[in-house]
């Protein structure tokens, strides 16, 4: 018989969830037998498959030992690089300064040096995450940046961090700010841009309409400008939406399209500077709470700001 106690990473899942990810070699016939037969309990007592487990819950398997083997642990993620940028630091998330050129996520390409693979190694070797005592969760990136864009990332620790900051996320309540270099000057200096976006999934490619069109997204991308030079402008950007590529494609719309930019710019605009990159980061990053953020309530108002971003100095140096 083996007895787990739910942690805070465990709660608010299903009961049957967690005991597939407890004891995963349990065939899903014998955890019903089990259960019915209650050979598997919640607090001493036969519960329902759909019961959501609480902190501080007490499981117990009357289980065969067969079934908690594990082979020897070979963790991917200790292959990763040790190299991170962190910005702040607490026991609930990290926010990480992501480089241009590293991935978020394994792709078909990369699988093993990413910024989640890193920040796993991280936690793993300060002893705040060990896989093999986690039944249920693992550290995880609340937003994502794309592999040419660098910036401000997300990482949540444990799980109720997790649910809150996607949920924020999701309900605008984290401010994200980038800065951009674009070609040409616009005629106002500030402005909220307004359109409808359509991603196509098998080319990765989005395009903008100025009305609403089948499958379309409203976007809004409020900007302003921060200095003018050599026919570029630099300029802060607040997504007010946030989709894929929004920035460089409401840009591009108008006639103004990123420095570097090879996909909804040209490269022959961009030839004359001699950069390839991608001139964008996501620099700054604001958590304004208008509802309640439960443990997380300590970050409401906070601002957390990348100053070194790699073009800034260049741009005002007069060096393109």
């Amino acid at each position: 018989m083996k007895t787990f106690i739910i942690g805070k990473n465990e709660a608010e899942q299903r009961f049957d969830k967690f005991i597939s990810k407890t004891v995963p070699s349990l065939p899903q016939s014998l955890m019903y037998k089990y259960l019915r037969t209650k050979r598997i309990k919640l607090n001493g007592k036969k519960a329902e498959i759909s019961t959501r487990l609480k902190e501080g819950d007490k499981v117990e398997m009357y289980i065969n030992d067969e079934f908690f083997v594990k082979e020897e642990s070979v963790y991917d993620f200790m292959r990763a690089s040790k190299n991170l940028d962190i910005i702040y630091e607490d026991e609930n998330i990290i926010l990480l300064n992501k480089k241009v050129g590293l991935l978020c996520h394994p792709d078909n390409r990369e699988y093993v040096d990413t910024l989640i693979g890193r920040v796993k190694r991280y936690l793993y070797e300060k002893g705040e995450y060990n896989p093999d005592e986690e039944s249920s969760f693992t550290p995880s990136l609340v937003n994502r940046i794309d592999r040419n864009t660098g910036g401000i990332v997300i990482a949540a620790k444990n799980a109720v961090s997790l649910r809150i900051l996607n949920k924020k996320l999701k309900d605008r309540e984290i401010e994200k700010y980038y800065l951009c270099v674009i070609h040409g000057f616009l005629n106002k200096k500030s402005d909220i841009l307004k359109g409808y976006l359509i991603k196509n999934e098998d080319k990765n490619i989005v395009k903008i309409y100025n009305k609403k069109v089948d499958n379309s997204k409203e976007i809004r991308t409020q900007y302003r400008v921060l200095e003018e030079k050599n026919n570029l402008s630099l300029v802060e950007v607040h997504l007010l939406t946030g989709r894929t590529h929004q920035i460089r494609a409401h840009f591009a719309f108008i006639g103004h399209p990123l420095l570097g930019d090879g996909k909804y710019g040209t490269n022959e605009m961009n030839k004359k500077y001699g950069y390839k990159k991608q001139f964008l980061y996501s620099y700054k990053l604001k958590f304004n709470f208008t509802t309640d953020a439960g443990s997380l309530n300590y970050l409401n108002g906070k601002t957390f700001q990348v100053d070194d971003v790699w073009f800034k100095d260049e741009f005002r140096n007069g060096l393109f």
